[in-house]
């Protein structure tokens, strides 16, 4: 498989296990407060939501190491649409900055990977 799709679906990977760190454990410290723009208020009461959103990236997250190390273009492929179909619709319901740091990063390597870069 290609290696350069290979390397952006690993950066890709390793953004989505940040995503789980930070809506799982850290969605009302400090950190997690400040880059998701929340109140100690409603992070509190969204706090299980959160949690479960970052439980998904983690399956994300899982599903694009296993096609790394797999060297699975077909599972690469499936995992890095479902991200930028989660990040397409995050952008458009929640923030457009989602765009550019979830949606954009996999959809650039899911065009490396159908190029075959």
């Amino acid at each position: 498989m290609m290696m350069l799709a290979q390397i952006l679906a690993a950066v890709v990977a390793l953004l989505h296990v940040y995503f789980l760190v930070l809506e799982m454990f850290l969605w009302t410290r400090p950190l997690g407060l400040k880059v998701f723009r929340n109140t100690p208020e409603k992070a509190e009461i969204t706090r299980v939501l959160a949690a479960n959103q970052g439980l998904y990236n983690g399956f994300l997250a899982a599903g694009l190491v296993w096609g790394v190390v797999a060297a699975r273009a077909d599972v690469l492929a499936f995992f890095l649409g479902c991200v930028v179909v989660a990040g397409l619709y995050g952008a458009w319901s929640v923030s457009r900055r989602i765009l550019w740091i979830q949606a954009a990063p996999a959809a650039v390597a899911l065009v490396l990977l159908w190029l075959g870069l």
